[in-house]
């Protein structure tokens, strides 16, 4: 199955990512990393803002209290409504190393991925951060990972969803809400059909993969099977 799709905003960017709907304020949210630029979008009435960070950013979500929570390079920020002041959470910078994707758990709890910007093997992770900046690392039960992608959960919270891109893979763990194990392969990207990016899980339990160098974003049911493609004029959607 093939479906279309309409263009919201025409933005260009440096390197777009993170599409995240603020329910609270009704408005889109997404981030260019190496711009340092976090844009909002209002459906309702078509107002667009930019709003510059310390650094580059990976990822940007919506605070219960108002204001943004930020993967920069060097680690966890926050903003207040209106976009000051700022903060940091967690700061815990490495040569070489910058956020990138991060998804918000269904605890409430931020888990931010991270890689280095030469993509080397090793480099890169996911940690569970805590409202009060209480850092939990995921090598564990992850292992090495290099380029920190797409995270989600299923509908009931029992199972996380996870992409590190080079390794072609949509893998899932189980959840028991705060920690996961048992990391296996979900969805395998066939040769030349790209590499998983950002992913987001549905109401009906299925998993949406943009494929970065496939020029397409596919939809898989719950049980791994592919079952639909939104095939894109750009190359690498996220």
């Amino acid at each position: 199955m093939r479906a279309a799709y309409e263009v919201v905003v025409r933005e260009q960017a440096l390197l777009g990512e993170g599409p995240t709907w603020d329910a609270a304020a009704g408005r889109l949210i997404w981030v260019d990393i190496l711009a340092s630029r976090v844009h909002t979008y209002d459906p309702a009435d078509g107002r667009r803002t930019v709003m510059a960070t310390e650094q580059h950013v990976g990822a940007a979500k919506p605070r219960a209290g108002g204001g943004l929570v930020v993967n920069l390079r060097d680690g966890i920020g926050l903003y207040g409504p209106g976009g000051a002041p700022f903060s940091w959470l967690v700061r815990d910078p490495v040569p070489g190393r910058r956020g990138n994707d991060a998804a918000v758990a269904p605890d409430g709890s931020l888990w931010a991925g991270t890689m280095r910007y030469d993509e080397a093997p090793g480099g890169g992770g996911l940690t569970r951060v805590a409202p009060d900046g209480t850092v939990t690392g995921q090598s564990g039960p992850l292992g090495d990972v290099a380029v920190s992608n797409g995270t989600g959960w299923s509908p009931d919270g029992r199972l996380m969803y996870y992409a590190d891109s080079p390794t072609r893979r949509v893998d899932v763990l189980d959840f028991d809400g705060r920690h996961v194990r048992d990391r296996r392969p979900f969805a395998v990207i066939e040769d030349g059909a790209g590499d998983p990016d950002g992913l987001a899980v549905d109401a009906d339990g299925c998993v949406w993969v943009a494929l970065w160098n496939g020029g397409a974003v596919r939809r898989y049911t719950p049980d791994g099977r592919l079952d639909l493609t939104v095939n894109l004029p750009v190359p690498r959607p996220t």
